[in-house]
């Protein structure tokens, strides 16, 4: 079925239509027209240079990771740190004339288990008025260098300087240094303290 065309009105019916638009109130004044506003004009921002260069497929992973500045290590912030302590007793100390009063090993334990261990040590030491004591730490397991982050060994090795020098420790410690060959090396610490009043 077709759609009918509409037939249109005759004049009589327009005429009609006129006379009642002429004598009609609008129900809505006539709004006043917007002023046309031109289109805003996007910019687009400029491109910034990348903060690193680009891997390409290429390039050594390994030589990569040889450029990525880490922050210091333990080791070398207590090897640049000031020295507290008398600096002949320190020149002794380093040379592993000085023996620990006592020592703790830290080896094997888990963070949560070492800290707490630590702190009850080196309070307890002082308490008895020992100067210097040793803390083991060991130098950390050997990691594979394929992990997708480099990863510094040894998580005690580097926790514990951090851990003397917190509250309630920092009173009580003077120097912590890391040990001479014949007491652990690389893998202790001796920690000086200060004298029990």
């Amino acid at each position: 079925m077709g759609r009918k065309t509409p037939r249109g009105l005759r004049p009589d019916e327009t005429e009609l239509w006129q006379r009642v638009a002429d004598n009609t109130v609008p129900l809505h004044p006539k709004r006043p027209t917007r002023p046309e506003v031109a289109p805003a004009v996007v910019t687009r921002p400029k491109e910034r240079a990348p903060a690193f260069a680009p891997f390409k497929l290429s390039q050594n992973s390994a030589e990569t990771a040889s450029r990525i500045d880490f922050p210091q290590t333990a080791s070398e912030r207590l090897a640049s740190a000031k020295v507290q302590m008398d600096a002949n007793a320190f020149g002794k100390m380093k040379r592993g004339k000085l023996v620990p009063e006592g020592r703790i090993d830290l080896h094997g334990m888990t963070i949560a288990q070492a800290h707490p261990a630590l702190t009850r040590f080196i309070l307890d030491a002082h308490g008895d008025g020992k100067r210097l004591v040793l803390v083991i730490t060991g130098k950390g397991k050997e990691r594979d260098d394929y992990a997708p982050i480099p990863m510094r060994r040894g998580v005690l090795k580097q926790q514990v300087p951090h851990w003397l020098a917190l509250s309630p420790l920092r009173q009580i410690v003077l120097q912590v240094a890391e040990s001479h060959l014949k007491h652990g090396g690389a893998g202790a610490y001796y920690v000086y303290l200060r004298r029990h009043r």
